[in-house]
């Protein structure tokens, strides 16, 4: 499948290469806040998709930083941006030009995403996680390196 712009012309090369990436942690189960520092990599998968790291420090509430990494597979074919997780499981799916948000529902508890693309090139997501296990929200900054 070949990959398709969206919003204002872009599409997955704009996200080839290395970001700076800020996550703050809102854990309103645990009473605490968490703060991820790190950096991004997008690196080119086919025609369309994309391999997606992330790597760097997390401090949550007074305990010692821990070294913290996350990988997804991305595509960007037919105008929606599609993550799945590492292994190819599908996680959420989304149309970049768009408001309304994506869901992944983790029986019982469910995540709830936006992404906000227009002060490209920087961008954020904020995902809402409910359910009886969990009760956080986390805002995530990507800029260029």
């Amino acid at each position: 499948m070949t990959e398709s712009k969206w919003l204002n012309g872009r599409s997955r090369d704009d996200f080839l290469g290395d970001w700076l990436l800020t996550r703050r942690i809102e854990d309103r189960r645990a009473g605490q806040a968490g703060l991820f520092e790190g950096t991004a990599r997008f690196v080119a998968d086919g025609d369309s998709g994309a391999i997606y790291d992330e790597s760097g420090m997390l401090q949550i509430g007074s305990a010692a930083p821990l070294k913290a990494e996350r990988r997804y597979l991305y595509d960007f074919s037919v105008g929606l941006i599609t993550i799945r997780f590492a292994d190819g499981r599908d996680f959420v799916q989304f149309n970049p030009a768009s408001t309304h948000e994506a869901v992944h529902a983790c029986d019982p508890d469910t995540y709830r995403a936006r992404h906000d693309f227009s002060r490209w090139p920087q961008w954020h997501a904020v995902w809402t996680v409910t359910g009886p296990r969990k009760d956080y929200t986390m805002r995530s900054l990507w800029q260029r390196r």
